[in-house]
């Protein structure tokens, strides 16, 4: 019996060590996918905290990267051989040519067209419940087929109640992708039922960022839809409509505006009471997305409506942000201090609490014809590009790792930390509207083969561990978008087939009773009850756009951008011209970053904007209570 007992023992042991070994291993390197472009990676176990070691940087792998930014070399991209030509974005797509002509190299109309339709009944199938179900509440939880508004009971449940103000948000956040969708008879009727229902006379105190760019930003793209002369979507206009979406969009903005009131730097409060103004116990703490990313929707208010506040308000905002940059760097922190302008948070990179800031600065050069948002774009972009990024230089030749953009520090731009999140899968689609294809397409295909290995895309995941670090997946867009405006600038095919194993994925994964639901754990596919209105306003939008050809959007004369809620306005002459003079003060002459921005502080609030701050407000209320 002795012997039997040793062999139970180690037959016992021998699953222990592959339990262990499944653990360990189990989420390691597995891209699970064969792409055109050949990913070679070379990580290593480092030290995050290193001191005292300034070896220049030898080599061109991430891990060689993390603690000698301050090197010249380190700063910027490695170089491949000089004698290797520079290839065009096109030849990526060569590489491999048989493997990849079998796989990626055609799609047929017909499955478009059943892609296509796979992603309009998806966004019904989440709309059609939300309004079955929620609607006049701001989200459907679709396992539970109920709505969700604000936590009343728990103020400081900010993940929930920065997002719901009890305003309707999911219909109104949805109102253009119905348009996209071409159903004009439900767009006429959730445009009334916004018009009849709606009121942000509220006891709800919402972030002032989610509040831009979900319901105002809604508003006023459905607003210039509905009235724009050329109309891309057919004649929608509607027979009774007398402007009520834009005097809304306007109530609204007017009820954020106290955020920008009582702080010494012009950079906004992140929350305010739509009833009550800027809460008592409100913190002194912004992040730069939040403070930064108001510019596009605020300014074309102000060029709809003729006043210049909203404007003034946001782009002071985007100035005193941008005067705060690192001297050494270029770079920006992720949170500042409303009050005193230091950085609370000097983490540097492209996702959470950064993201939209520079993706707004280009989008209102290319809206409102601003220079200097254009200057501010490309030395934010150079500085990204040399600290920011590792790896080598081309993405599909020469030694190291392929090229990934990691979170430094601001000041020094050493690497601070082993993660990305999801929200930075945007940028390969601004590098594209920024003319940076070659880039766009290989920073892409690492979030791809990320989402490829999971069916979504984790909030975080570790690229030294290659594993995840922040489980849960919202139904996030970012990678769609950044995908269809791929597949808009080089029209290969392969974007298709990424756009399938996304939807498909969505479909196999996210799809509940009454809708698509949060993944809580992007392993185990469990799930959490809610679904964020960008999964319908954005999300769905994209998926439906990248297979429809024939879209308005895509057939028009006239051109288009998203906001980064994916709200469509149109790259219209009107918004580049205003009816006011610039009265910004502290203009900098050249490009170098000034130190800080005390000059303009001392500057009194008469002389920067002609009217106190308070006048401005008042004279705001007042006119939207001579609207009703």
């Amino acid at each position: 019996m002795q012997w039997r007992s040793i062999v139970v023992g180690l037959l016992v042991l021998r699953v222990l060590l592959n339990c262990a070994v499944w653990l360990v291993f189990g989420l390691g390197p597995s891209w699970g996918f064969d792409f055109p472009i050949k990913f070679t990676f070379n990580l290593h176990t480092t030290e995050l905290l290193k001191d005292g070691d300034d070896t220049p940087v030898k080599t061109n792998d991430w891990s060689q990267h993390m603690y000698n930014s301050r090197d010249p070399q380190a700063k910027t991209c490695s170089k491949i051989s000089g004698n290797s030509p520079k290839k065009s974005y096109l030849s990526f797509f060569q590489e491999g040519r048989d493997e990849y002509d079998r796989k990626y190299s055609s799609f047929p109309d017909a499955l478009k067209v059943k892609m296509r339709g796979m992603a309009r009944d998806m966004f019904y199938f989440g709309y059609d419940n939300y309004m079955k179900f929620a609607f006049p509440e701001d989200e459907l939880n679709p396992i539970a087929c109920e709505g969700r508004g604000p936590d009343v009971l728990n103020p400081s449940n900010i993940n929930i109640n920065d997002v719901l103000g009890n305003y309707s948000l999911t219909l109104i956040d949805a109102l253009d992708t119905l348009l996209v969708l071409g159903n004009v008879t439900e767009f006429h009727r959730a445009v009334k039922l916004v018009i009849d229902t709606v009121s942000f006379d509220k006891d709800s105190t919402v972030q002032v960022f989610e509040a831009n760019i979900r319901i105002l930003g809604s508003l006023i793209s459905a607003h210039i839809l509905l009235t724009d002369p050329r109309h891309p979507f057919g004649d929608i206009a509607m027979k009774d409509y007398d402007n009520e979406l834009l005097n809304l969009a306007h109530d609204l903005a007017v009820r954020l505006l106290p955020a920008f009131e009582n702080t010494s730097t012009g950079i906004p409060y992140p929350r305010v009471n739509l009833k009550k103004g800027v809460p008592p116990d409100s913190i002194n703490e912004t992040c730069t997305a939040g403070a930064g990313s108001l510019l596009v929707e605020f300014g074309i208010l102000s060029r709809l409506i003729g006043d210049s506040t909203f404007e003034w308000v946001a782009r002071r905002a985007v100035k005193a942000l941008w005067n705060l940059r690192s001297n050494e760097t270029g770079l920006l922190g992720n949170v500042v201090n409303i009050q005193t302008g230091q950085w609370v948070g000097k983490q540097s990179g492209l996702g959470a609490g950064m993201d939209s800031f520079y993706e707004y600065l280009l989008k209102s050069y290319i809206l409102f014809g601003e220079k200097e948002d254009y200057r501010m774009f490309s030395a934010a972009y150079e500085s990204i590009q040399s600290h920011l990024r590792r790896g080598r230089e081309a993405c599909n030749e020469g030694e190291g790792d392929p090229p990934l953009y990691v979170n430094v520090n601001m000041f020094s731009g050493q690497i601070v930390n082993t993660w990305i999140d999801s929200l930075q899968a945007f940028f390969p689609g601004l590098q594209v509207l920024n003319g940076d294809v070659e880039n766009a397409i290989c920073l892409h295909a690492f979030y791809y083969a990320i989402w490829k290995r999971f069916g979504a895309l984790p909030e975080r995941y570790n690229w030294q561990l290659q594993a995840p670090d922040v489980l849960f997946y919202p139904l996030r867009p970012e990678l769609v978008e950044s995908t269809y405006l791929l597949y808009q600038a080089t029209k290969n095919p392969f974007y298709l087939h990424v756009g399938m194993d996304i939807l498909e994925s969505l479909e196999k994964n996210t799809k509940v009773r009454c809708g698509y639901a949060t993944l809580h754990h992007v392993v185990d596919k469990s799930k959490e009850d809610r679904m964020e209105s960008f999964f319908l306003s954005e999300t769905c939008k994209y998926l439906y756009l990248l297979f429809d050809e024939d879209n308005p959007l895509h057939k028009s004369e006239s051109k288009y951008i998203f906001t980064t809620e994916g709200h469509v306005v149109p790259i219209d002459q009107r918004f580049r011209e205003k009816s006011w003079e610039d009265q910004f003060p502290c203009e900098e002459p050249n490009n170098e970053p000034p130190a800080n921005i005390s000059d303009c502080e001392r500057i009194p609030e008469e002389r920067r904007y002609g009217l106190p701050l308070k006048s401005i407000y008042m004279r705001q209320i007042d006119h939207m209570v001579g609207l009703s």
